[in-house]
């Protein structure tokens, strides 16, 4: 049994890859290195370089690994970017998806876990967000995310597809020293990169309607996620009955502050934040419930803030040039 992972060379990719390596899973990478690195895969896994637009090839790998169900990651990540850039943000991740799907349809493969995005609900009205919630997504990506998903459902009518996808958060830490965030968007690398070059980190709005004015979001461990990936792939081989949606949630939520007073205690660099004007469009608090996750996919929370913290900031130091951190 052979699971292909897209993305697979990605921050949040390589780790589902690794998990499923511990599982005892046969697992194999597709990537087309945009954002990932070939580095990020372990050498024990066989690794596809192109793109998931490439139809063809996607078919003939999944034929060539004798793949039995794919986890899709690949895609256009950047909620902010894909306002500036709706048709790229609609094509890797509407039209690759469709190409996917086509691939598998060709080839017999009837499992996805489909990587969604919990920007797929826009601004919540509510303080915890369920699988319940309504979704308005605000941007071309939770867009395209919430097309991803009805995707899978309109062909699992069609052509009896087992599907689920998961939705989530804000996505940190590390589970190996060999993978790392360098995303120039998340917080965390953000952090981490000021720290580094010995800038002072920022927070953009301490005045929300939040216990300490700055925004409130659900971090979740990289390899916590990962682990549920692949208990859903499980189920879905086995044939056990999935939720189409689920949230992979904290239910509690960290502040912006919080996390920067996490920083300072894991990095061991003392400093105080600086504060910047809000950022347009960011609501005070955006928080899931994990509980469906948890009753059906193995989800929970198994490593503190600092923990997520010195993963990070480990994982982040052992890619540094040796002869920048002699300088």
């Amino acid at each position: 049994m052979t699971w292909l992972v897209t993305g697979g060379a990605g921050y949040i990719g390589a780790h589902v890859v690794r998990a499923f390596q511990d599982e005892g899973i046969g697992v194999v990478a597709l990537d087309d290195l945009s954002s990932g690195h070939r580095e990020f895969v372990p050498a024990a896994v066989p690794f596809v370089e192109g793109t998931i637009l490439d139809t063809g090839l996607f078919r003939r790998t999944l034929d060539a690994h004798q793949v039995v169900g794919v986890v899709h990651l690949a895609g256009f990540k950047y909620a902010g970017v894909s306002v500036q850039r709706p048709l790229h943000t609609y094509e890797q991740n509407v039209t690759g998806t469709v190409s996917v799907l086509q691939a598998m349809q060709d080839a017999g493969v009837d499992k996805m876990v489909f990587s969604s995005s919990a920007a797929t609900f826009g601004t919540p009205t509510t303080d915890l967000v369920t699988e319940a919630s309504p979704t308005r997504p605000e941007s071309p990506y939770g867009e395209s995310k919430l097309i991803g998903e009805w995707l899978l459902r309109d062909q699992a009518t069609a052509t009896g597809l087992r599907h689920t996808s998961l939705r989530y958060f804000n996505v940190v830490g590390s589970g190996s020293t060999e993978v790392y965030d360098s995303s120039p968007h998340n917080l965390f690398p953000l952090v981490i990169e000021a720290l580094l070059e010995g800038r002072t980190p920022r927070i953009n709005g301490d005045d929300y309607d939040t216990p300490d004015g700055t925004c409130v979001r659900d971090y979740i461990h990289v390899a916590d996620l990962a682990v549920s990936h692949v208990s859903a792939a499980r189920a879905l081989s086995a044939g056990t009955p999935l939720e189409p949606v689920y949230n992979l949630g904290s239910g509690e939520g960290l502040s912006v502050r919080q996390i920067m007073e996490a920083m300072a205690r894991g990095t061991g660099v003392d400093f105080t934040p600086e504060i910047h004007a809000r950022r347009p469009g960011d609501p005070d608090r955006i928080v899931a419930s994990g509980d469906l996750a948890a009753r059906d996919i193995d989800w929970r929370m198994r490593h503190t803030i600092d923990e997520m913290v010195t993963s990070a900031w480990e994982a982040r130091r052992a890619h540094l040039d040796p002869t920048a951190q002699e300088s």
